[in-house]
């Protein structure tokens, strides 16, 4: 596999530019996605955080949308409050991709991920046909400045999500697989579901996870290699379909996480051939 291995700037809770170059060097990596949002409101200038991250070597190699209240309290919450789907808050996230657009623009960016929301099962439920349309809209939007965008997994089942891109038929849309959310979520077995949609798959998510205790909570997120992905089995999949995409570590929970993104790196490099400490 010639993937490029980098990290979610937002994992390593950067307070500026500077301080991302930093932190993103120090685990060993020179390549990233990144929080959109920061640079949107304008909390880190677009030129400056460019211009830092391009000294340090640093390659930005997607980025990231985040919708407005998106609550994570509870599965309950998250389901009510995710991606595009509050009616509320649509407006304003549309507002938020048209300004994204301008600065994906700037950077040059191919990819942008996101969550889209709970999406119904049923295939005639009116909700399914509303976020049919708010998600072609963003990919219109993005495709407009010469970017695809992934859809983050977890939120679906592997065949519901497969249905979904089925119906919309948007050669901008794709997948940003996550394993850990499959795991988080109760969506499902991560490589099963990889291998039912690693034709749409565009970037991955290095995370792991374990399991709820108790069903209809969240699992709970742990460091890369000890939760419940078959991380050789994933990667298996990943080279049968003959992936090229990045491979983005991410990390959402805990505070050691920089030495959990440097030993998530060494254990990506070693499953899938690279040497230790190469840069491609």
């Amino acid at each position: 596999m010639q993937s490029r291995i980098g990290v979610c700037s937002w994992s390593l809770r950067p307070t500026s530019p500077e301080d991302l170059a930093q932190k993103v060097r120090a685990v060993g990596l020179d390549a990233i996605q990144l929080a959109l949002d920061p640079l949107r409101t304008g909390a880190w200038p677009t030129a400056q955080t460019v211009a830092t991250l391009g000294a340090a070597g640093i390659g930005i190699r997607s980025g990231m949308l985040a919708m407005r209240g998106e609550d994570y309290t509870s599965l309950e919450s998250i389901r009510r409050t995710g991606g595009l789907r509050p009616d509320e808050y649509w407006s304003d996230n549309l507002a938020a991709v048209e300004a994204n657009a301008t600065i994906v623009a700037q950077l040059g960016l191919k990819l942008v991920t996101f969550h889209a929301g709970f999406i119904p099962h049923e295939r005639g439920d009116p909700l399914r046909a509303v976020l049919g349309e708010r998600v072609r809209a963003v990919a219109d939007r993005l495709a407009g400045v010469g970017a695809r965008v992934g859809l983050e997994t977890g939120q679906e089942t592997a065949d519901h999500l497969l249905g979904f891109l089925e119906e919309l038929q948007h050669p901008a849309v794709g997948v940003n697989f996550d394993p850990a959310n499959m795991i988080l979520y109760g969506r499902g077995d991560p490589v099963a579901a990889l291998r039912a949609l690693s034709a749409h798959v565009v970037q991955v998510h290095v995370k792991d996870a374990v399991p709820a205790a108790t069903p209809g909570t969240w699992g709970r997120e742990v460091p890369v290699g000890t939760g419940a992905v078959d991380w050789p089995g994933f990667f298996t999949v990943l080279r049968q379909a003959a992936f090229s995409g990045d491979l983005m570590i991410e990390r959402e929970a805990g505070d050691t996480r920089s030495g959990d993104i440097d030993a998530a790196r060494r254990r990506v490099a070693t499953w899938i051939g690279q040497p230790e400490g190469s840069e491609h």
